[in-house]
């Protein structure tokens, strides 16, 4: 939901200055590629097309540039991030900001600097996800620091978690993966 409020504010029909479309702010020609490639509709304003659509192009950012770079990708586009991280040549300050406000969302921002999105925020002490106290599995971030999912215990097998089907992930599984079947 922070990528939807950030791009959109959560308005279906929302188009920016740009082109872009929709909840996730997909630009005409990458909707047109992912809407293919994903078997989805031809509107770009239905919002489950759109976030599918969206969460696909993220998690493609993600196996492409990794977590340092992903959200920059997202917004800037490949090219102009690749251009970036080839060549050095600076993000656009619309794109800095565009990752420094998500990280605040996600509260993962806490050590800014005004470089390159590799130095938005120390990924070495942050969570790509917000944390609570307690894990959904009911354990304590370790007294070392540990702030992991699972935290330092294991789920109790009798508790039935280990049973229920688990989720496929945040992400739809890989493009790569789709062509394969």
């Amino acid at each position: 939901m922070s990528v939807i409020a950030v791009e959109s504010e959560g308005k279906m029909s929302a188009k920016s200055a740009r082109g872009a479309l929709g909840l996730m702010q997909i630009m005409p020609q990458t909707w047109i590629e992912l809407s293919a490639r994903y078997n989805l509709g031809l509107d770009p304003f239905d919002a489950h097309d759109n976030i599918v659509a969206g969460a696909a192009y993220l998690r493609e950012m993600l196996d492409r540039f990794g977590t340092e770079g992903f959200l920059a990708a997202y917004n800037a586009g490949p090219k102009r991030f690749e251009e970036h991280l080839v060549a050095g040549r600076p993000l656009p300050d619309e794109t800095q900001a565009y990752v420094r406000r998500l990280a605040a969302l996600l509260e993962i921002g806490r050590n800014d600097h005004n470089s390159a999105t590799s130095q938005i925020f120390d990924r070495s002490h942050a969570n790509l996800f917000a944390q609570r106290g307690a894990n959904s599995f009911g354990n304590r971030p370790s007294a070392s620091g540990d702030q992991s999912v699972m935290g330092s215990q294991p789920a109790d097998p009798a508790s039935g978690s280990m049973l229920a089907p688990r989720s496929h992930g945040l992400f739809v599984p890989r493009s790569d993966a789709l062509l394969k079947r």
